[in-house]
């Protein structure tokens, strides 16, 4: 690209080109697709848009490439190293989309989804080869869109004198980028579902909490919703400490005199460390995150649960559901598995089990487990399995309809230690077996045909709800409870985890507090 955005000398003047609002973009015909990588949404939010919300993109003329994935936001190194994906592009822009769709004419109106990236709201990028959406654009027949967002320190540290959520502020404006050009791409502005996987669906959860978001998508599909929101005190805290990693106070002027990129090194090491703070904040830190959607107020008035049992989510539809073992990634790869003592489980159980008597119920509930399975189970129960189950039946609470899942297939990678983990949904939705995470799923492996019918039932339910509103099971109750098992023969049968459903029963996710 040039530095004015133009098409480059030499460039292929065959390739699909549109009109933006902004300004021309030119992608490439990739299997059948048009696919357009790296548009911006935003402006660089560098030098004075740093800690700002997220501003309008400026204009450009002639035709810009779109060939290239933006640069990632800067970030720790997480699971994945911190290498850059081979495509994506250097510099600032981080705040760009990507597009896969059949067909550029406007009048075909295709349905829309728009996929949000996990990562503990602290790593994550939209260019990672893990979500390539070309499987998903052409067997649902579709319009895909991905985007980046800033996570950790720049998206979400509560900085003292600057905006709460940049990070979900970012995933508005990408939303009202597709209000506004996705048409032109062949897609209906009226037709769309977010869906995301872990730290991507606490984010799908806050959008739809915030009154920012309303009207910008008419479905959701959240994937293992994580439980941890923090309250306004207790991110202000984190974000002290944070600053004082760099021997800093925790404002935007101070914070922005250290490059992006290095800034990203004090929250890998206030992590390190969060245990030290576990009387101060409690819950939040074992989780090894800093980072979290806070609830303010302003950005985001309340906890997705509260506004969901409110009404908030009446006139959209939901599909929400986790995975069996959501916590035995984190076993494998922590080095655990086998390693559990009776004394960790002890502490697990005292400081996430719900109430008084939370460790009693469990031990009661569960008395021949391992101790391995059971600081496995009340991880994950905490964690994500019941913050889903918690968000379906928030929904129905407060009129809207909700259908619910658990995958239970085992990942056959690391001699099937991983079972259904966490992230294990993320290669059967995109069919990227091999990239990423699916890389360590399925052992570098070609997909058995087994797991490559699971994986195009996800795509099938997927596709078919966000064109539908209907996954091709029945809604959530709490009468029946009913949800879609899936696994190598899919069922639908009552929710399966329901001696942990009644041990967290009328249980509220509230807002982690800040202590003493």
């Amino acid at each position: 690209m040039t530095s004015s955005g133009s098409l480059a000398p030499g460039a292929d003047t065959s390739a699909p080109v549109v009109r933006t609002a902004a300004g021309a973009v030119r992608g490439r015909r990739e299997d059948g697709l048009a696919v357009f990588r790296g548009i911006p949404f935003a402006e660089p939010p560098v030098g004075e848009g740093r800690f700002a919300a997220p501003r309008p993109v400026r204009a450009w003329d002639g035709t810009r490439e779109a060939y290239r994935f933006g640069p990632p936001p800067p970030q720790e190194a997480g699971i994945q190293g911190r290498a850059r994906p081979v495509d994506a592009a250097l510099g600032d822009d981080w705040l760009t989309v990507n597009v896969w769709t059949p067909d550029l004419d406007p009048a075909a109106r295709r349905p829309v989804m728009v996929w949000i990236y996990g990562g503990a709201y602290k790593v994550g990028h939209a260019g990672s080869p893990g979500y390539d959406a070309r499987h998903l654009a052409r067997d649902g027949d579709l319009v895909v869109v991905t985007f980046n967002y800033r996570v950790g320190v720049e998206g979400f540290a509560r900085i003292h004198d600057a905006p709460a959520n940049r990070g979900l502020l970012d995933q508005v404006a990408a939303l009202e980028w597709v209000r506004d050009n996705i048409a032109a791409f062949g897609g209906d502005p009226d037709q769309v579902t977010v869906f995301g996987e872990s730290a991507g669906a606490g984010s799908v959860a806050a959008l739809l909490a915030m009154p920012r978001a309303a009207g910008l998508f008419r479905r959701a599909i959240a994937q293992s919703v994580p439980g941890t929101y923090f309250s306004d005190e207790l991110a202000r805290d984190i974000a002290t400490a944070l600053a004082a990693e760099a021997g800093l106070s925790p404002t935007a002027a101070a914070l922005a005199a250290v490059d992006p990129r290095r800034l990203t090194d004090v929250g890998e090491a206030l992590g390190a460390k969060m245990a030290q703070y576990q009387d101060r904040w409690g819950q939040a830190a074992p989780t090894a995150t800093p980072f979290s959607p806070v609830v303010d107020g302003e950005v985001l008035p309340t906890t997705p649960w509260r506004a969901l049992a409110s009404g908030a989510g009446r006139d959209i539809d939901l599909v929400t559901g986790h995975n069996r073992e959501e916590f035995q990634l984190f076993l494998v790869l922590g080095g655990m598995l086998g390693k559990i003592t009776d004394e960790q489980v002890t502490g697990a159980l005292r400081l996430l089990a719900p109430g008084p008597d939370g460790e009693r119920a469990y031990r009661d509930a569960f008395p021949d487990t391992t101790a391995d399975e059971m600081y496995e189970r009340i991880q994950s129960d905490w964690l994500f399995r019941m913050p889903t189950l918690h968000l379906a039946e928030a929904q129905t609470a407060g009129g809207g309809r909700a259908f619910a899942y658990e995958l239970t297939w085992p990942a056959p990678g690391s001699g099937g230690v991983l079972c259904a983990c966490h992230g294990l949904d993320i290669p059967l939705v995109f069919g990227t077996f091999t990239a990423d995470l699916g890389a360590l799923l399925f052992a570098g492996a070609d997909p058995t045909p087994e797991a490559e019918a699971l994986s195009a039932r996800f795509r099938a339910s997927w596709t078919a709800f966000a064109r539908t509103g209907d996954p091709g099971w029945p809604a959530y109750d709490t009468g029946r409870r009913q949800v879609q098992i899936l696994d190598a023969q899919p069922t639908v049968t009552a929710y399966p985890e329901e001696r942990s459903r009644r041990i967290w029963e009328g249980y509220e996710f509230s807002e982690l507090p800040l202590l003493g």
